[in-house]
């Protein structure tokens, strides 16, 4: 009895266009992302989804609701699931993370793992939230086929987890805006990554 987590990052909005860290903000999606969030609906259409889980974020909970109006399943937030906690850069194109705070941005993206700033979650401090929650879908929902929407930051950090890497390796993580990846834990509890 395999147990099916689709794991998703969240459709296509206008920080993404426009090379703005979103943050917490709460930006929906822009059109294309709709659009994106309706393909990914048909996509998994019969694979009978029992549950949509995902962050409260505009840009998750429209891009579940979306995929959710398709599968007429409806969509459960999870604060477990929300975007990485870094309140000052909310809403800031990059180029202005650079010039307004100095090595922050530099750090972030050359050591991921020893971005530690002070009021502001680490990647290790995500992954620790996302994962036990994942593990819970696992244990509570034996058997059935899931559905969670969430940020990039987020995903990453669950796919390393499920992936046996290190924070170090967060950058090598690619996943798209709307892309699919499945976690698939069979009957001895081993869990495959399937993107």
């Amino acid at each position: 009895m395999k147990t099916t987590i689709y794991l998703i990052r969240h459709g296509l909005t206008a920080a993404n266009k426009g090379d703005i860290f979103a943050g917490r903000t709460q930006e929906p999606l822009h059109s294309e992302g709709i659009a994106q969030m309706h393909d990914v609906g048909n996509h998994l259409a019969g694979r009978e989804i029992t549950r949509i889980f995902c962050g409260p974020l505009a840009r998750t909970r429209q891009s579940a609701e979306t995929v959710g109006d398709v599968l007429s399943v409806p969509a459960q937030t999870e604060e477990a699931l929300t975007e990485i906690n870094i309140a000052h850069w909310d809403g800031l194109t990059k180029k202005v993370i650079r010039n307004r705070f100095g090595l922050e941005y530099p750090t972030w993206l050359e050591d991921p793992a020893g971005f530690r700033v002070e009021g502001c979650e680490t990647l290790a401090e995500v992954q620790n939230r996302a994962v036990p929650f994942l593990e819970t879908l696992f244990s509570d929902y034996p058997g059935q086929n899931l559905l969670v929407v969430s940020h990039l930051i987020v995903v990453r950090t669950l796919l390393l987890h499920y992936l046996a890497r290190s924070i170090p390796d967060f950058r090598t993580i690619k996943v798209g805006n709307a892309q699919v990846v499945a976690l698939v834990r069979d009957e001895l509890g081993v869990t495959a990554v399937e993107m």
